[in-house]
């Protein structure tokens, strides 16, 4: 495989490998993001008395953090050089997850801040966060709610970029196989998601999003698997 160059990794990769003298691997970098914001949130959830704060936050961090686990293992194995440059360049160098994500962000802050107060007797944050938020925890949480929002974008992505090539392209089975597994990880870091539901349920509009949206990547993965594997050839062509 290729060693990671400029518009060959996702936004987290590169701020992690341009910060000067750090190099950590995958598990220590996996590691002091998990621990870095559970201690966070468990540390305000006792500070300010937020039990019902501190569950949803442990299943965002972790929801997080398998995210990041899931984006470096993406990465390897597409960086392999059997594989279109133009590919690659679709699903790194637009760094369109990143501009996925910060719509995916400003939703749900439109949504948290205007639209559910406006229709909920209670709202999201103040289940939460108590009917007068903390300013600290609120903005940790919002911090989390980037993070996953960043992967999860990320993850739609990648499913899409795998329905793109699926139609492309075709592999030989070795490669087609390499292929599968990035698309069996990307449909289950969608269901991983599910773990939000129980949180949502007085809150129909983010439920119905996050299920359409675990439901999309699962279709657009399957898609992709199913297709790649009709098109598996001896040797990769263009079609």
């Amino acid at each position: 495989m290729n060693q990671p160059e400029y518009g060959e990794t996702w936004v987290y990769e590169g701020i992690i490998g341009a910060i000067p003298g750090l190099n950590l691997g995958l598990r220590r970098a996996l590691l002091v993001q998990f621990l870095g914001f559970q201690t966070a949130v468990l540390l305000l959830a006792w500070v300010y008395g937020l039990p019902t704060a501190a569950l949803a936050g442990t299943v965002a961090v972790v929801v997080a953090t398998v995210g990041s686990a899931q984006m470096v293992f993406i990465a390897r194995e597409l960086r392999d050089d059997r594989l279109p440059d133009a590919y690659r360049r679709l699903v790194f160098g637009s760094n369109v997850a990143t501009v996925l994500s910060v719509f995916t962000f400003v939703g749900f802050v439109t949504y948290l801040f205007v639209f559910d107060p406006a229709h909920n007797e209670t709202p999201l944050l103040e289940s939460l966060f108590g009917t007068e938020p903390p300013v600290l925890a609120v903005a940790v949480g919002l911090l989390i709610v980037w993070d996953v929002c960043y992967r999860v974008s990320a993850s739609w992505w990648a499913g899409v970029t795998a329905l793109w090539r699926s139609t492309r392209y075709q592999f030989p089975a070795g490669v087609q196989e390499h292929l599968h597994k990035t698309d069996r990880l990307t449909a289950a870091f969608g269901l991983l998601q599910l773990a939000f539901v129980p949180f949502l349920f007085d809150h129909p509009v983010l439920l119905v999003a996050l299920v359409g949206h675990v439901l999309a990547v699962v279709l657009v993965t399957a898609g992709a698997h199913l297709l790649g594997s009709v098109r598996t050839m001896d040797s990769p062509t263009r079609s």
